[in-house]
């Protein structure tokens, strides 16, 4: 993995007032974590937002700051989804020698034969897993082979995983990545022969209730 370095400078300007930074071409962040005080930075906007735009969350950011770096994983980022553009970052700052949970991207890989022989459809879960290690452990992303999703049912599941002995998952295990699913076709053909099936045992009972009741006013 690429070192990632982005360039800060500490900002005296807070509150209201960062408008200000963004027209001038900044981006308002704060540092904070292991070994640090919080404290408001400021970064380029347009260098920062291109860099982090193809960043994983599990990536470690160097965040250089009067001549120190510091270790970090972006831990929020809020946006402006009209101008589709970063307002404010949130920086941790982590130690290189103690686990740290971060969220890793999960990457389904492989063919399904229940999809591609049987006509199935793939269902994927959850997209990303809360996984513990060292910083310089966390992966950018997971690889779940779906090739063993043979027929349809098939389900690949959390505690299904084989991971490095570096690597804690923390998400359930019961949680769901990908399942081989019926047709919706199919499923739609099974719900209505089923519902035909419940009308002609029902018409039978209405039918055998008229029955016994003409029967019974014959008898008197």
């Amino acid at each position: 993995m690429s070192k990632i370095v982005v360039d800060a400078e500490k900002r005296e300007v807070i509150g209201k007032k960062v408008k200000v930074l963004r027209r001038d071409g900044f981006l308002p962040a704060v540092i904070y974590g292991h070994g640090v005080d919080s404290m408001p930075i400021a970064l380029n906007h347009r260098a920062t937002s291109r860099i982090l735009a193809k960043a994983e969350s599990s990536n470690l950011i160097i965040v250089k700051l009067d001549g120190k770096e510091y270790p970090t994983l972006v831990r929020e980022k809020q946006w402006d989804y009209i101008r589709r553009s970063l307002l404010h970052v949130d920086f941790q700052v982590v130690s290189m020698t103690e686990t740290i949970a971060a969220q890793v991207r999960v990457n389904l890989i492989g063919t399904s034969p229940a999809v591609a022989d049987f006509g199935g459809v793939l269902i994927s879960g959850v997209i990303e897993l809360e996984i513990e290690a060292l910083p310089t452990d966390l992966p950018e992303s997971l690889d779940v082979d779906i090739s063993g999703l043979e027929k349809i049912g098939d389900s690949i599941l959390v505690r299904d995983l084989e991971v490095s002995d570096k690597l804690v998952i923390l998400t359930d295990p019961g949680s769901m990545l990908a399942v081989a699913a019926a047709p919706a076709a199919e499923i739609v053909d099974e719900v209505e022969v089923d519902e035909l099936l419940e009308g002609e045992e029902g018409e039978e009972g209405v039918e055998g209730a008229e029955g016994e009741e003409g029967t019974e006013e014959t008898e008197e």
